[in-house]
């Protein structure tokens, strides 16, 4: 009996790689930049399942070139990248890797939060240009997370998981999301769920960590950023088109809102170019999940629901 096929469309870790080995044949792209189309199609015309990363587009041409397709494995816990519903249509199952790169994202929000409150990539700047400088009682000056409100849109895992960090650093937490989390959540964090205009109103730093949908499609327009106060910080560790980013260069030019900490952009890997030079903005390059423990568990977690597939137990983490 000929062995599965697996097709690996961007570089990943090698534990994923070898257990994946365990089950089927593997052609893996081994190369940093993106897979050619033309090799990738190639590939997938004998492709039995698929393993993606999240800058493949599994859309109904990627489906029409691999018409022996089962399963598309996708390396991250967003999968905005693949047309479920097609996948659906002819069979394919999808999955992906939610739950391992929680705590790498939640840290990295965190980091970010230090960064916009205590200006240390405005600091960092100023200390590799050479410019001159010397200490002084106002220089620089930040503000402190103490007693100050955090508002998370999107209280799933990663965003509990900021909650806890911040309820450590002496922040007060409210939430946006469609559904409430259950009482002990809310009791442990002491979390309050409130709406979305409130949060926006209320809040000294604003966290997005709601999926990407139609629904959160430029969830933060011009609307939403003049709702939020004028000394208040936006974070966007999510995904980057959840932010009018046109919009947000209005309000950090103008000063509708302080400042914003960006790990994700509206069309990635391009920056919108009011973005790059301005001293009010974080920008960091995508980097939630980056790394070592995390990227291989979630190599490794893909690799698990494509063998979960292939042996018939079924995957463990399938997109519904």
């Amino acid at each position: 009996m000929t062995a599965p096929k697996i097709v690996v469309t961007g570089r990943i870790p090698e534990p994923g790689i070898d257990l994946l080995k365990t089950v089927g044949e593997v052609w893996a792209w081994t190369q940093d930049e993106p897979i050619p189309h033309d090799i990738r199609n190639g590939q997938l015309a004998s492709a039995d399942a698929v393993v993606t990363i999240l800058t493949d587009t599994v859309d109904e041409a990627f489906l029409d070139a691999a018409p022996n397709l089962k399963i598309v494995a996708n390396v991250a816990v967003g999968y905005n990248n693949i047309n479920v519903p097609a996948c659906h249509a002819r069979g394919v199952t999808v999955t992906n890797t939610p739950g391992v790169l929680t705590d790498a994202t939640a840290d990295l929000a965190m980091g970010l939060i230090l960064m916009a409150t205590r200006r240390l990539g405005e600091g960092e700047r100023l200390i590799r240009s050479g410019a001159p400088w010397k200490w002084g009682m106002f220089m620089m000056l930040g503000s402190g997370l103490q007693g100050r409100q955090l508002g998370i849109v999107g209280m799933g895992g990663i965003g509990q998981a900021l909650a806890h960090r911040a309820r450590a650093f002496g922040m007060s937490v409210v939430y946006h999301n469609r559904n409430a989390v259950s009482a002990d959540i809310e009791h442990a964090l002491s979390a309050r769920r409130c709406d979305l205009d409130e949060l926006l109103a209320t809040s000294d730093v604003v966290s997005l960590n709601c999926p990407y949908s139609e629904e959160t499609h430029h969830l933060i327009n011009a609307w939403a950023l003049s709702t939020m106060r004028d000394d208040a910080v936006l974070v966007n560790t999510a995904r980057g088109p959840i932010v009018d980013e046109s919009a947000l260069v209005e309000a950090l030019v103008n000063g509708g809102i302080a400042c914003a900490a960006l790990d994700v952009f509206e069309h990635e890997p391009e920056v919108h170019p009011g973005l790059l030079g301005l001293d009010n903005v974080v920008l960091v390059p995508h980097l939630g999940s980056a790394t070592v423990e995390t990227r291989t568990a979630m190599a490794t977690l893909a690799a698990r629901n494509v063998v979960g597939h292939i042996e018939g137990s079924g995957p463990v983490t399938p997109v519904t």
